[in-house]
């Protein structure tokens, strides 16, 4: 599957079917974070059952803390 990750064209292996694998796959899964499927915001909570598709548009913004 080939997606549009941060406005960057991936290709997937067949494994990633949710946005949960996709967060695990980048090791991003136990960080504060918005993710964004097609400019719809997704609740953390529907992560592991909202399905990617070919050519989603996907945007991840994680939080870095710093002073």
């Amino acid at each position: 599957m080939s997606i549009r990750l941060n406005g960057e064209h991936i290709e997937l292996p067949d494994s990633i079917k949710t946005i949960e694998d996709l967060l695990q796959h980048f090791h991003l899964q136990n960080k504060m974070m918005i993710v964004e499927q097609n400019r719809e915001i997704i609740d953390q909570k529907a992560f592991k059952l909202k399905k990617l598709n070919n050519d989603d548009h996907i945007e991840i913004v994680h939080f870095v803390g710093g002073g």
